[in-house]
């Protein structure tokens, strides 16, 4: 057996060992303060002992420490600073181990005692650093960390990058606990592109144009029972649109500068990118975007409308359909609505939530005649207002969570056949009205966010919670 086998074998004892110095050392420090009662003296001859059986531990803990650093696996500051704090950890206690056979002045030990404390406390954060990544004491804590995704939505999908605003999002919730800066598995790092390129100790894991031939896009579609699996088991899983989206990436090229705009979009992943779009990520499947061709919308009213504050933008890569986002237009949304008219054949998404329309905008909506989707949320309608849209027979989604619609305001839009999502969260639809809508609305999710609704075998819509 080679040396370097040897310290292949003693090195990944480390996370295993490092905990028994740990829990003798604070075993010591312990018994130190419960010895300021009388009660607890015969405590005393123990904490010399933990001391010595601490501090070998502490060394043995530093030397596998070490030789699992020299596999490169780790940052090598963070690491440097680790061993130095596990080094100062073995001294410290071996000086106490000392300084108690001579028998130390109580008051002094008790000092010295919590100054160890916080060493070992150091010591234990970076490790923890080292393993998990920074700022994991707090990511329990963090909404962030427990979506399902990684994706945040994007108004304007076209413009985006897809290796900054799609990609690389992906592998720092997915990847970089194990690839990231503080941890290089394999000696790989997944945190830039000139790492992604240059692959591990196995060599190269992207190959730019073929997906099924890249090693990092084959781990991550092994199944998840496999030791080979990427991420491992116990991490956070990406999901099947973060698989598709990375797919198509490496598919294309892997290139790290281009926009969406600028790779050909597949029809697999075309409707990935149109949910990233839109933010939707409940209900069923939408058939978004028509199949009959539309001429191009007026130039001169988009550019009015871009002027305005309105994000307006195609719905998909060479088409002509349209979405319109009001986000960023300010207070003078009323004002801005009459110019969609001209986009009636054109716009099939429209985004007005978190604006302060009131139920006389309708008017212009209703006038929109081929839209799929509108989202009203957390805005000023009403029911007066909400009957002006039962004219949009191509309406398949609809959003009006944190309005001040009702049940009866809904039921004229009962013969909106095409309508698959109806968002009613936070409005004045009672627990008491579900069974009224379910009939209304039966081929249709109706999304509660937080109602129990019993689901009756006579039934055929779907609830979600």
């Amino acid at each position: 057996m080679t040396i370097l086998s040897i310290i292949d074998l003693i090195a990944p004892f480390h996370p295993v060992l490092v905990h028994l110095p740990i829990g003798i050392l604070l075993l010591a420090c312990f018994f130190q303060w419960l010895t300021i009662r009388n009660g607890y003296a015969f405590l005393r001859p123990a904490i010399p002992v933990a001391l010595f059986w601490g501090m070998i531990g502490a060394v043995v803990s530093c030397i596998t420490g070490y030789l699992l650093a020299l596999s490169g696996e780790y940052d090598e500051t963070l690491a440097g600073r680790h061993l130095w704090f596990g080094i100062a950890v073995a001294i410290f206690s071996l000086i106490m181990y000392v300084l108690h056979r001579l028998s130390i002045n109580e008051r002094a030990a008790r000092w010295l005692s919590l100054v160890l404390v916080i060493l070992i406390a150091i010591t234990g954060h970076l490790g923890g650093t080292l393993t998990h990544g920074a700022g994991y004491l707090t990511a329990g804590l963090s909404t962030e960390g427990k979506k399902q995704t990684a994706l945040k939505p994007i108004p304007n999908i076209q413009e985006a990058a897809v290796y900054a605003d799609i990609v690389q999002p992906v592998l720092e919730a997915k990847c970089f606990s194990c690839h990231g800066p503080s941890k290089q598995k394999g000696k790989l790092r997944l945190d830039s592109p000139q790492s992604i390129l240059a692959g591990g100790k196995d060599g190269k894991v992207l190959i730019p144009g073929k997906a099924d031939e890249s090693e990092m896009v084959k781990r991550i579609l092994l199944p998840i029972d496999d030791d080979d699996h990427m991420p491992p088991k116990a991490k956070p899983q990406l999901t099947e649109n973060e698989v598709e989206l990375l797919q198509w990436w490496v598919g294309s090229g892997a290139d790290f500068n281009k926009k969406v705009k600028e790779l050909q979009v597949t029809e697999k992943v075309q409707p990935v990118l149109q949910t990233l779009q839109s933010g939707d990520k409940l209900g069923k499947t939408l058939t978004d975007v028509p199949e009959a061709p539309v001429a191009k919308a007026d130039e001169k009213v988009i550019a009015r409308l871009r002027q305005a504050g309105v994000v307006v933008i195609p719905v998909a890569l060479n088409s002509n359909y349209l979405l319109a986002n009001f986000i960023t237009a300010g207070p003078m949304v009323d004002s801005t609505l009459p110019l969609l008219r001209s986009l009636k054949d054109q716009l099939i998404w429209l985004r007005l939530d978190n604006t302060p329309i009131g139920d006389s905008a309708l008017d212009h909506v209703a006038a929109l005649t081929s839209l799929r989707r509108i989202q009203l949320n957390n805005t000023n309608i009403t029911d007066k207002g909400l009957v002006k849209l039962k004219s949009l027979t191509h309406l398949q989604s609809l959003n009006l969570v944190g309005t001040k619609i009702s049940a009866a305001g809904l039921l004229p839009l009962q013969k909106l056949i095409n309508l698959k999502n109806l968002y009613l969260y936070q409005t004045n639809v009672s627990r008491n009205d579900f069974n009224n809508l379910q009939k209304a609305f039966p081929s249709a999710v109706l999304d509660t966010g937080k109602y129990h609704v019993p689901t009756l075998a006579a039934d055929t819509t779907e609830i979600k919670f």
